[in-house]
């Protein structure tokens, strides 16, 4: 028996694991106690990760289809199909004939982040989706709006501050998102311990709500009117105080007469939050000593997703919490560039093109998912004819699965970078699968850039590859070989054109520690075992803390690299070179919302998802471990409802909306409140031809069938999730 250590790649929070092994068998895994960031917090899923990594579904090699069906091939008879088939496609029709969809599980690995930007580069298609557009869009499009720069994502300073305000978030279910955080419930725990307040604003009285001093339990959808009349009511009452964030803000005064007319009695109906709540709420945020306000993914994927995350930050900056200890502050990644003198940058714009069939807005360089299907079926010049996937499942993660199932089948050619024949990847004409998550090395790049302690961990394999199978990087650099015409070059191609392509940027940049060096012989200094380590220990290099890839080596469990720091104006890349209060994209947004005021709120039910912690979207539902206790796909419905309804504990429920119908297990509870139904997203697992054995045998329903893709937040793309109405009946 031995051990190995390796940073979990399950969800967001990024504990640290130490593996038990048999040989080169994992059985066991518990939390690292001397991880510099975790300290041996573990859960449930991290605790699943030898099952999730042994899983016998997880397919071992390629899959190509011949004659109909998908068949065992070898990794040199996959990337020559793949090459034969995508060059004369794009050859023929243009680079946009291929559409590139990125899943949630791509950021979870070193591969994901490293090798997709340079497929897309490779390929030039204009055509990418992603995961983004169902979760967290609003989020990027408010921070580029605000400060410049979409990836600039503050983040609440948890061990630090007296008052924490989270709005459509449940972290002690979910670990965290867009806030890195290793044990979010145990720093919630801390908060209070030492005299601080939590307050949620969620429909349901989450496992978060019930933990706080204050919860709120607004209709579903209305978080943008709250955000809006907390607001209102700083300025009304006098409590605004930007401190020194006042000689960088610029609007200040035009978001006073924006929110003129959200007063809190104005709100109180459609929020269904009593005007007295609200100015409590505002009060308690400016009288704190220091405060955060946090908003996540039941306040991004509704109809007013990018204003209700504009108006967060809003709300800490008005208050002065912006960018100070106890706040919310700016992470700072090891591998982030090097910090840039402060000044004005090229800013952050929105839509510089439209989708070919509906026109929306691109956002970030992306596409909303809910245009997928549209762009494959609809015929003329720019139809997506060949789709590679990355880890992604979007029959199941976006509106109208049905739509996009059958879209998919009629491609010329898909390509699924994927461990799991589900869903969608069944209808790949070519399957490559990722080695189990032991076998690979991990660096989290992206969510690094959002933890609430700067910190740099980097873990080896914990054990080496199977025979036949071939490292996720490789995978990705062989795949962008076989579509940009340079089939059988030598992976490392890949990487050293990146290495040289970073370099000689960075040397002509006088903020860059190698600035004016001579790129070759700073090439040759790089460290690394293969072509991503080299790309890792030249990211470092890069970086602002000085560390080079062998320093996160001598130190396994971590480098602690200190709590956040106020980083502005120096991260600001706005035109202005400060922050933009007022944008005018948000601006042209508000009418929207002050209609909202004049518009009745509507009888009946609305619908919300909801997260358990023993699952991550669609991709732990294969896991036996992981699906117990409360990780069923059953309707919540509140007591009165329910009696109304003659729905029964157990029963079947019809559930009905504009993209079609469910009968779903009803579930009541008074954790829902009144008017509302919760029916968790992820599930849905019936469709022939996929290889989940687990997840087939109890496959739930896809909650997003009742939608149909029409209802998504302008600004962002984002689809809208949340808080949209339904029709319920019982049925035998």
């Amino acid at each position: 028996m031995s051990t190995a250590l390796r940073i979990c790649p399950l969800c967001e929070a990024t504990c640290g694991l130490t593996l038990t092994l048999d040989g080169t068998r994992i059985t066991g895994a518990r939390g690292d106690r001397d991880d510099v960031f975790s300290q041996g917090f573990i859960c449930p899923k991290g605790a699943a990760f030898p099952e999730v990594d042994a899983d016998p579904d997880r397919l071992r090699g390629p899959l190509v289809r011949k004659d109909g069906e998908l068949r065992e091939a070898s990794w040199e008879e996959a990337f020559d199909t793949i090459a034969a088939a995508i060059r004369p496609l794009i050859e023929e029709y243009g680079p946009d004939a291929v559409g590139i969809v990125l899943g949630n599980p791509n950021v979870h690995t070193m591969a994901g982040a490293l090798y997709p930007p340079l497929l897309i580069g490779a390929l030039r298609t204009r055509n990418v989706f992603t995961a983004s557009t169902l979760d967290q869009m609003p989020k990027h499009v408010s921070s580029g709006l605000l400060f410049g720069d979409p990836f600039a994502v503050p983040v609440p300073d948890l061990d630090r501050t007296d008052h924490l305000l989270i709005v459509g978030a449940n972290p002690l279910d979910s670990n965290g998102s867009l806030c890195t955080a290793p044990d979010f419930p145990g720093r919630l725990k801390a908060l209070r311990r030492r005299g601080g307040t939590l307050t949620v604003v969620d429909p349901r009285r989450t496992r978060t709500a019930r933990l706080a001093d204050r919860h709120v339990a607004i209709r579903p959808g209305a978080d943008a009117l709250l955000l809006a009349a907390l607001v209102h009511t700083l300025f009304e009452e006098g409590l605004t105080d930007l401190g020194p964030l006042a000689a960088h803000v610029e609007g200040v005064e035009e978001v006073r007469a924006a929110v003129r007319e959200f007063t809190p009695e104005a709100v109180a109906d459609a929020c269904d939050v009593d005007a007295d709540t609200l100015r409590a709420l505002a009060g308690e945020l400016a009288a704190a000593p220091t405060a955060a306000v946090y908003g996540r993914m039941g306040s991004s994927t509704v109809e007013y997703g990018t204003l209700a995350n504009w108006l967060v930050d809003v709300l800490n900056i008005l208050t002065g919490n912006l960018d100070r200890p106890g706040g919310a502050l700016f992470p700072l990644s090891a591998t982030a560039p090097a910090p840039r003198p402060a000044g004005p940058g090229r800013g952050f714009a929105l839509g510089r093109r439209h989708s070919r069939v509906s026109h929306h807005p691109e956002v970030k360089g992306e596409l909303p998912m809910v245009a997928l299907a549209e762009e494959i079926e609809t015929p003329g010049e720019g139809r997506i004819r060949a789709v590679i996937t990355v880890a992604a499942n979007p029959v199941l993660s976006a509106p109208d699965g049905h739509r996009l199932d059958a879209a998919l089948g009629t491609l010329d050619l898909m390509v699924a970078v994927d461990p799991y024949l589900n869903e969608t990847t069944r209808h790949a004409d070519v399957v490559l699968p990722p080695p189990p998550p032991s076998q690979s090395a991990h660096f989290d790049f992206a969510f690094n850039g959002f933890a609430v302690r700067n910190q740099a961990r980097f873990t080896p394999a914990a054990v080496p590859l199977d025979e036949g199978r071939m490292d996720e990087c490789e995978i990705h650099a062989r795949l962008i070989l076989a579509v940009s015409g340079m089939h059988g070059a030598p992976p490392s191609a890949v990487d050293d054109l990146a290495v040289d392509t970073t370099l000689a940027k960075a040397v002509t940049q006088e903020h860059s520690p190698v600035y004016g060096a001579d790129p070759k012989e700073y090439a040759a200094l790089l460290d690394g075992a293969n072509g991503p380590e080299r790309r890792l220990d030249l990211m470092l290099r890069l970086g602002p803390y000085d560390l080079v890839l062998e320093d996160l080596r001598q130190a396994p469990h971590g480098i602690d690299l200190g709590p956040l720091k106020p980083r502005v104006p120096a991260l600001l890349k706005t035109r202005s070179g400060r922050i933009e209060l007022f944008p005018a994209p948000v601006a042209a947004d508000l009418p929207r919302l002050r209609a909202a005021l004049e518009t009745a709120v509507p009888d009946g039910l609305v619908l919300i998802g909801r997260r358990h912690l023993r699952s991550n979207n669609s991709w732990l539902h294969n896991t036996p471990a992981l699906g117990g206790g409360s990780n069923r796909c059953t309707l919540q419905v509140h007591p009165e409802d329910a009696a109304r309804l003659r729905l029964t504990e157990g029963g079947l429920a019809r559930v009905t909306a504009e993209g079609g119908e469910l009968a779903v297990e009803v579930e009541i509870t008074d954790t829902v409140r009144n008017g509302v139904v919760s029916l968790p997203h992820g599930w849905g697992h019936d469709r022939p031809g996929t290889r989940l054995t687990v997840a087939s045998a109890r496959p739930g329903v896809n909650v997003n069938q009742l939608l149909d893709g029409s209802r998504i937040d302008p600004l962002s793309g984002t689809a809208v999730l949340n808080g949209f109405p339904v029709t319920v009946t019982p049925l035998p």
